[in-house]
């Protein structure tokens, strides 16, 4: 694994294992533990009290906000956003006193993605490009790309656009005004690409 990059930002209350790579840019705050064999690209944003790892890999241009743990089976992609304190698991039945290791399930949060504060994404599942997990929503299935989740358990209630704007009927993105359809089969996709 490539050594730390020399531009990136790491405070001294944070501590570093061994075999990491952290990308240019990217800034660790106070109190965050990166264990080993993690691999963080470039231009993201570690806040306060963060956990990753061990083996575990962050995009580009992340930003993973306060007190979040990111455990071995979870990837995220380019651009992912985690709120404060969202809550990633990795064993579907954890007990104290059984060794459960073996059954860690993976979890891929894609590209673009919005986990909110508070919310919980429960292991085994694949969070879709550019979907938005409202604050405190409890993920218990895969997520479409773009679907707007909320509640608990979580349940599509809309889509988002790429840009991070509810859509309202008309699937025109009020931010930038990109035009989306949805498919016959339920996904969203860009109008000119259809």
């Amino acid at each position: 694994m490539s050594p730390l990059s020399s531009s990136c930002f790491i405070h001294e209350s944070s501590y570093i294992d061994e075999n990491v790579s952290i990308g240019d840019g990217t800034k660790i705050w106070h109190f965050s533990h990166i264990l080993g064999n993690v691999i963080i690209g470039e231009n993201c944003t570690i806040g306060q009290n963060v956990m990753i790892g061990p083996s575990v890999k962050v995009g580009t241009n992340c930003k993973i906000q306060n007190n979040v743990s990111i455990y071995k089976g979870i990837t995220l992609e380019d651009g992912v956003f985690c709120g404060p304190s969202c809550v990633f698991t990795n064993v579907n039945n954890p007990r104290a006193e059984i060794e459960r290791k073996a059954e860690f399930r993976e979890t891929v949060v894609r590209k673009g993605t919005t986990i909110g504060a508070n919310a919980t994404i429960v292991c085994g599942h694949e969070l879709g490009e550019y979907s938005f997990i409202a604050a405190g929503a409890v993920v218990t299935t895969n997520v479409k790309p773009h679907a707007l989740m909320a509640g608990v358990p979580a349940k599509q209630i809309g889509w988002m656009s790429k840009a991070g704007s509810k859509l309202s009927e008309d699937l025109i993105c009020p931010s930038d005004k990109t035009e989306y359809l949805e498919t016959s089969n339920g996904f969203l996709v860009l109008k000119n690409l259809s």
